[in-house]
């Protein structure tokens, strides 16, 4: 197997017995001077037939801290509300309450191995729970963002065929305009202070829920969790993650990017929706055994994630480029981070300028990780690795990551290419399963010896990566994947558009914004621009999710095309980026 993992890195980081017996078993190591020179991995040679997080991880980490061996001090989950209210729970009584989640979704929702649920959750402590939940169960939990509208969460009930959907109050009504076309929706689970027609209250049935719960035995690499990724031709893709791709191929990003152990409090503001919550916010950060601290907020608020920095023990912070341009508007030498050692961004690339200001401002590098919703961590820069600013770092294990050409070969440092990854001839086991009920897009990520991240880039003599655009059109906007197809078919259902092409354009503090090129029905063509620039906007914002509306708009008389008549979103691109 390929972790940079070894006896001596177990010796100084508190671990569950059973993953250091696993690793030390299953892995075979890198001298301690490897660990920041990663040149080729080793083969990963058996997995453990079955392999569950909540039992043998979380369980684990309960049974050391009930034995003393871990901190007790040290909660394993520490959330912050609104109004300054706190929930802290350490391993022990995690396991205490998520079991009594588990039996919530058996025993009262009717869910059994293997049928899916949709968890459309804020950052709210039951969203921890449920999760863990599932996993107890052997359900296969979805994360969906809390920004989808009706016809976001309709695609995804009707795609998935989930058979449960678990959201708040404020997003049941959306999930009751659509439920009567739902035809596997069997259960609605909400997660309020009050109760709802139609719906299962979890807090009632949680209170009255027994603490009894033998998780159930799962393999290894049957399916936990599905993640919904835009796409470029079409509606979001179904990518489906095994027990063992997150909860054991999370262990190098925990180690090496995230550098935790059980003394760490980290913060990561990624939504739940997200494959970044599961990076940071989730397997990483607890197979490490630290606590995973998280502040409710449904916006970032820059001075809100500030002030916390400074009021409250978090040694290690993740958030986006975004992020960290928005907190460096404001005059950082107002706030003091005691604890604070350790800064992480992921979800878009990182600027030079946003690193040596940050740096200026704080005296502290930041680290950055690049993963997809396919994969784990595949590059970063991690503690002892010269940071060359503008590069994503080198590969982590247990990837072997090269740049291809289009015939699949590997191309030498300097070339550009396809940021690929090798799958033969062993797949590496962190890797999606599939594309659920879409096989022709599974064979299609895949080249020769190599799984496509669909990223271009090239690696230097040193063996770090570059990032130079995305080989399709998605939109990096602020940490978020979009999808040029959903803006565009939103666009159309309104009246006064004829055609529509949507790319990414340059923006100085989310990195990209959505751009759309318009082209109007001819009953609309003596319409005011900046009027009709609004209805649309609002327009789209009603049909898909919020985050995907276009901030520019640019009517236009007509697209690039092919001969055969498709866009070349390509051109529209270039011609964006070249202008600005």
């Amino acid at each position: 197997m390929t972790f940079l993992l070894k006896r001596q890195i177990f010796n100084s980081i508190l671990t569950p017995k059973s993953l250091c017996r696993f690793f030390s078993k299953h892995c075979r190591g890198f001298a301690p001077q490897n660990i920041s020179g990663y040149e080729s991995p080793n083969v990963y040679k058996e997995l453990p037939e079955h392999f569950n997080f909540a039992s043998d991880v979380l369980d684990k980490w309960s049974q050391m801290e009930k034995n003393g061996e871990r901190a007790s001090s040290i909660p394993a989950l520490w959330w912050v509300g609104d109004q300054g209210n706190e929930v802290r729970w350490g391993f022990e009584e995690l396991g205490f309450l998520s079991r009594k989640a588990a039996n919530v979704l058996s025993d009262a929702c009717g869910l059994k191995k293997g049928d899916r649920v949709i968890v459309m959750l804020p950052r709210i402590p039951e969203l921890w729970l449920i999760t863990v939940g599932c996993m107890r169960t052997g359900i296969i939990y979805i994360p969906a963002t809390i920004m989808l509208t009706a016809n976001d969460i309709f695609y995804r009930l009707q795609a998935s065929k989930a058979k449960c959907i678990i959201t708040n109050d404020t997003l049941a009504p959306a999930v009751d305009s659509i439920v009567s076309k739902c035809e596997f929706l069997k259960t609605r689970l909400i997660v309020s202070e009050g109760s709802r027609d139609g719906w299962l209250d979890f807090k009632k049935l949680f209170k009255d829920a027994h603490d009894d719960h033998d998780t159930i035995k799962t393999k290894s690499q049957e399916p936990m969790t599905i993640y919904f990724t835009s796409g470029t031709t079409g509606y979001p893709k179904m990518v489906e993650h095994s027990h063992s791709s997150f909860g054991i191929g999370m262990t190098s990003t925990g180690r090496l990017w995230l550098d935790l152990n059980p003394s760490d409090v980290l913060w990561g503001l990624s939504d739940p929706g997200w494959v970044k919550f599961a990076y940071s916010c989730f397997f990483s950060t607890w197979i490490q055994g630290a606590c995973i601290f998280t502040r409710h907020m449904l916006q970032f608020e820059a001075t809100t994630v500030l002030d916390c920095l400074s009021r409250f023990p978090v040694t290690s912070f993740c958030g986006t480029p975004t992020t960290y341009r928005m907190m460096a508007q404001h005059d950082l030498t107002r706030y003091k981070f005691k604890s604070l050692k350790r800064c992480l961004s992921g979800g878009e690339p990182l600027s030079t300028e946003v690193m040596e200001r940050w740096k200026k401002e704080t005296g502290m590098d930041i680290y950055e990780g690049y993963g997809q919703s396919e994969t784990v961590l595949i590059c970063s820069l991690h503690k002892g690795m010269k940071i060359k600013p503008g590069s994503m770092g080198k590969a982590t294990p247990p990837y072997d990551v090269q740049v291809i050409d289009e015939n699949a070969n590997v191309l030498p440092p300097g070339k550009e290419g396809d940021i690929a990854i090798r799958i033969k001839p062993t797949r590496p086991f962190c890797l999606f399963s599939h594309y659920v009920d879409d096989p022709e897009k599974t064979a299609a990520s895949e080249r020769g010896d190599f799984y496509l991240t669909g990223d271009r880039g090239i690696v230097d003599e040193d063996r770090y990566f570059w990032f130079i655009g995305r080989a399709d059109d998605i939109i990096l906007s602020s940490g978020y994947r979009i999808g040029p197809y959903e803006v565009e078919y939103a666009l159309m259902e309104h009246p006064a558009v004829a055609e529509a092409a949507v790319v990414s354009s340059p923006d100085p503090i989310r990195g990209e914004l959505v751009k759309a090129f318009v082209i109007l029905s001819p009953d609309f063509a003596s319409h005011d621009p900046k009027e009709l620039t609004k209805e649309l906007q609002n327009h789209v914002k009603k049909i898909t999710a919020p985050y995907k509306y276009p901030r520019k708009v640019e009517f236009v008389q007509q697209l690039p095309k092919t001969i055969s008549g498709k866009v070349q979103r390509k051109k529209l691109r270039q011609k964006e980026w070249e202008s600005t």
